[in-house]
């Protein structure tokens, strides 16, 4: 009877701490085009002090996967679904695009704002600005700090013959200032400001390691021994980025949150091997479905997560990210979702959930990014073109002067090759097993034409003149779709 009753009150009080557990606050940054061979934990020729501490202080996450390009992912991150689903499967939406992720999707900073969380997002959107609809602080956030756009100018805050920058959704002329210094200190603002008896979300999607290649010559100056001038500055962005990093993690120490903070840390695709990203020994880079294109630097630390110095082996994909977020905060993630909750299982370091997963799907031809893909267990299978950049590119191989611009032509003759892999063994895709094993081709090509029943048409519509800058003062501004 003794023994009962206090096996009773052990569940009872794991019961009462599960229950009455304090939400941790949310880190959630996004390094934009980042190397696989980018970051000092893989590469000691990479200063990346913050990073490296963070990620051993946690878990590397060595099967994180996200999609070939910015949009695709960021709309998973935010939704939990594939970007097939939702028409932003090609390429990514354009300055003059009448384009958004569709307005049916509820974002993550929604949800937890439902828990009570403040949200806050600070830089890069990619997720359509045509109307206000579309725009942060009307899909979640309670305020953003950033640009709308893809890509802009580090000093002019520029892009595309406009001014790309809002404080909310007021327009904020540039000062000259490098934009990962203007990220880094309005995070450190949000976070001082804070009360800390409410759960606070921030999104930190940086600018940075996105072209054009731009950062104070002190930063690329501490890599004077490389040889190419795009990866020496590309590689001064990455150390910039770090030393933003650093000082915000700092002043969440100083707010006295930093232990009551988890912090995930993911890249949105590979590294861009045309403007000095390298994503070496893995096979291509951003805009393709090969591992370089694909295979994240990613980890998480910080609250909740039970496991330090440690390599996790376990799949998570981008739609995961949205419901092991919202499950760590407390909320019940939608199980119609494409995304599977992790939050347990990266919680103990136990087996991920995951086994299977689309590395996209698109029809629209030109197919630029790569036409399709998908994971089941150890085996990868590529369905017709696999992307801009096919094979496996060294750090001092990736001063490529030239864009590949691509046509229907060019691609054609991918559309009826396949190609198979088991990345259990052969991880860099040297070795394409479709011939040996046309059983295992044919089962994973099968599996795919399931999920290709689901695909919603491209939305990539054509240039809107509507939306030019000089309609509105000379910012990209919402209001013309």
């Amino acid at each position: 009877m003794a023994l009962s009753t206090s096996l009773l009150l052990v569940c009872v009080v794991q019961l009462l701490s599960t229950v009455l557990a304090k939400p941790p606050h949310i880190l959630f940054i996004v390094a934009d085009d980042y190397g696989w061979n980018d970051v000092g934990f893989r590469n000691p020729d990479v200063i990346t002090p913050n990073i490296d501490k963070l990620a051993r202080s946690g878990m590397i996450l060595d099967s994180s996967y996200v999609m070939p390009v910015c949009t695709p992912s960021r709309n998973s991150f935010m939704t939990g679904h594939y970007a097939y689903k939702s028409g932003l499967q090609h390429l990514v939406i354009l300055p003059q695009q009448a384009a958004c992720a569709p307005l049916n999707y509820t974002f993550l900073p929604q949800k937890l704002k439902e828990l009570g969380y403040a949200t806050h997002a600070i830089g890069k959107w990619h997720l359509g600005f045509c109307k206000w609809e579309c725009t942060p602080t009307y899909r979640g956030f309670d305020s953003f700090y950033g640009y709308y756009n893809g890509a802009e100018d580090y000093y002019s805050l520029s892009v595309a013959g406009g001014k790309d920058f809002r404080d909310n959704k007021t327009p904020v002329n540039a000062t000259g200032e490098y934009s990962t210094y203007l990220y880094a200190r309005r995070a450190k603002s949000i976070i001082m400001e804070h009360n800390v008896s409410q759960p606070l979300y921030l999104y930190l999607p940086f600018q940075s390691v996105h072209e054009p290649l731009q950062v104070p010559d002190k930063y690329s100056n501490m890599y004077a021994k490389v040889k190419t001038k795009s990866r020496r500055t590309y590689l001064g962005m990455v150390t910039a980025m770090d030393e933003a990093i650093g000082n915000i993690t700092e002043t969440l120490k100083k707010k006295g949150i930093f232990n009551e903070t988890l912090i995930i840390f993911t890249a949105d695709n590979g590294g861009w091997t045309t403007f000095g990203g390298n994503n070496y020994p893995l096979r291509g880079g951003k805009a393709t479905v090969f591992e370089g294109g694909t295979r994240a630097t990613a980890f998480v630390t910080g609250a909740g997560i039970q496991k330090s110095n440690y390599v996790y082996p376990g799949i998570i994909h981008a739609v995961d990210w949205m419901p092991t977020v919202l499950s760590a905060a407390g909320g019940s993630p939608d199980p119609n979702m494409d995304g599977i909750d992790q939050w347990d299982s990266l919680r103990t370091a136990g087996e991920s959930k995951r086994s299977e997963f689309i590395y996209n799907i698109d029809d629209l031809k030109p197919e630029i990014c790569g036409h399709a893909a998908i994971r089941m267990g150890d085996y990868k299978f590529i369905d017709g073109y696999p992307g801009l950049y096919q094979g496996w590119y060294k750090p001092d191989q990736v001063d490529h002067r030239h864009y590949e611009e691509l046509t229907v032509n060019e691609t054609r003759p991918f559309i009826d090759k396949m190609m198979l892999f088991n990345l259990k063994d052969d991880p860099n895709e040297h070795v394409d097993l479709s011939k040996k094993h046309p059983d295992i081709a044919a089962k994973l090509k099968g599996r795919l034409e399931e999920y290709h029943k689901q695909i919603v048409p491209a939305n990539f519509p054509q240039n809107s003149k509507s939306s030019a800058p000089e309609n509105y003062g000379g910012f990209w501004t919402p209001g013309w779709c």
